[in-house]
């Protein structure tokens, strides 16, 4: 005969609502969150045999039963379990048992439970994701050292502007990397909070040592107010959001090297086995991995949309709508991000820059009006202001009569400075300085800015930045390790111990 869990409910759940609904969440709870519900079911028992509501032998069968555990044993009934992941690991324990265990699972809610995994879950996903970030990071790095001398044209409003560098530009988009990567950091210490002894809403009513099983879980502290600790999943849209914001940047990347792989530019190259053709066209060799990561960007910020838009307007207390359908896609989310991070990162491994193709378009546009304004100021005295008039007319007349920045015509330079009513000695020697390809890049002085050997020192600086980054992530990485290691010991002195009450 079938023992029912509640008294309240005299039915089993509809075949539909299982075959919709709960069978669903119950393959989804088994693949992402069933080692977490194990590991705070042995922290939870732990704490009983503390508290002396169980002893050490009914607690050496409670934990042998858990660690049997796997996704083949913990199976959807809606006869047996209803089909909750919560009460299909109790029916397990119970019938493993050779006697009941009264002061089991006593004292305790699926919500805090459910809440506690959902953030192991969560955790575990963005110290992987910070990982993969870290990886595109030093790609990058190593790419820009390469790179940090080869002149290379700088565009502002889609228009050929100021000279720089590959390493310049790459040192840019690690910059912000690397804040990505303090904030990521700074979001897991945040969420890193345990759920776990705050119950449905309000609170448990045992003597529990919440510090203690937050420190068996590896959680940093346990969450200050129950009802926040059940109610909240800020932490779904902390994530979420900081991904959104990284899509926009990796949107931005990408499609600068889109535009730097067309057949107009021509300044970037990838593999053969990262490329693509067309069916039609044997003339094209196309780059699709690059629209495919753009594509891919995209998704990050509709996630964060959906997730919002599951948590708005709901009451603040424990919710299904909340706690389960509002996240229903972060294990996408993290999926696809970890994707298009993979990706990015074999882009930048094996990009190459065409410095021909780069240096013919710095040789053929007039990069060097604004060094020679500057010039025309501090060498001749004119006021700025009439020095980028003067600049700006002797541009347009020089490529009105088909000249480009090289064919310096000293006389040409006179004449307009003449015209508003100054005059040069030295304009030849202002025109090759100002339109010096390479020398341009060494005009920049500022820290930060595209000279060469300031882009070099930013680079160290940054590859300073990463491994200390890179250590604070390994840091909270090795304290879940430390956590695992206490929690299996204390177990495992459990096992070796006889009956009677625990001095855990």
């Amino acid at each position: 005969m079938r023992e029912m869990l509640t008294g309240r409910i005299s039915d089993t759940p509809a075949h539909s609502l299982h075959e919709e609904v709960l069978k669903p969440q119950f393959t989804y709870e088994v693949e992402y969150l069933l080692p977490a519900y194990i590991q705070i079911e042995q922290a939870m028992l732990l704490e009983y045999v503390r508290m002396g509501w169980i002893n050490e032998g009914e607690a050496q069968e409670i934990s042998r039963s858990l660690q049997s555990m796997n996704r083949d044993t913990v199976v959807a009934d809606p006869e047996q379990n209803m089909s909750d992941i919560a009460f299909a690991i109790e029916r397990l324990v119970e019938s493993s048992l050779s006697a009941p265990v009264p002061g089991w699972h006593m004292d305790r809610s699926r919500n805090d439970f459910q809440a506690c995994a959902q953030v192991m879950f969560g955790r575990s996903q963005w110290l992987l994701l910070m990982d993969n970030l870290q990886q595109l990071i030093k790609s990058i790095h190593t790419l820009a050292e390469g790179y940090r001398e080869i002149p290379m044209p700088g565009y502002t409003h889609y228009q050929s502007a100021q000279i720089i560098t590959p390493g310049y530009y790459l040192a840019a988009i690690n910059e912000e990397l690397l804040q990505t990567l303090s904030r990521w950091i700074r979001v897991y210490d945040e969420l890193n909070q345990c759920p776990l002894g705050s119950g449905a809403m309000s609170g448990v009513e045992l003597d529990w040592n919440r510090d203690l099983l937050a420190d068996l879980l590896g959680f940093r502290q346990p969450r200050a107010n129950a009802l926040a600790a059940v109610a909240s999943r800020e932490w779904i849209l902390r994530i979420s959001s900081e991904l959104s914001v990284f899509s926009v940047l990796v949107s931005r990347f990408v499609t600068d090297l889109i535009q730097w792989g067309s057949s107009e530019m021509n300044f970037i190259d990838l593999p053969d086995r990262l490329s693509g053709i067309s069916s039609a066209m044997p003339q094209k060799k196309n780059f699709p991995i690059l629209e495919r990561i753009r594509g891919k960007s995209a998704h990050l910020s509709a996630f964060h949309l959906d997730m919002v838009l599951g948590q708005r307007n709901t009451s603040f207390t424990n919710l299904v709508e909340v706690s389960k359908e509002a996240g229903a896609h972060l294990s996408v989310l993290f999926q696809n991000t970890k994707s298009l991070l993979r990706l990015l990162t074999l882009v930048t491994d094996h990009l190459s820059f065409k410095k021909e193709e780069m240096l013919s378009i710095c040789e053929r546009d007039f990069f060097g009006g604004f060094t020679l304004a500057n010039r025309l100021t501090m060498e001749a005295g004119i006021p700025y202001r009439k020095s980028q008039i003067i600049v700006g007319r002797y541009i347009r007349s020089a490529t009105q009569l088909g000249l480009t920045p090289t064919e310096v015509k000293s006389q040409l330079l006179k004449e307009k400075c003449m015209e508003e009513g100054f005059e040069v000695s030295d304009s030849a020697e202002m025109l090759a300085a100002a339109f010096d390809v390479q020398g341009s890049l060494y005009m920049k002085r500022s820290d930060g800015s595209t000279h060469p050997e300031k882009v070099l020192k930013l680079l160290l600086e940054q590859k300073e930045r990463a491994h200390n980054l890179e250590e604070e992530r390994e840091v909270r990485q090795s304290q879940l390790s430390a956590a695992d290691s206490k929690r299996e010991r204390l177990l495992h002195e459990l096992a070796s111990t006889g009956n009677g009450k625990g001095q855990i």
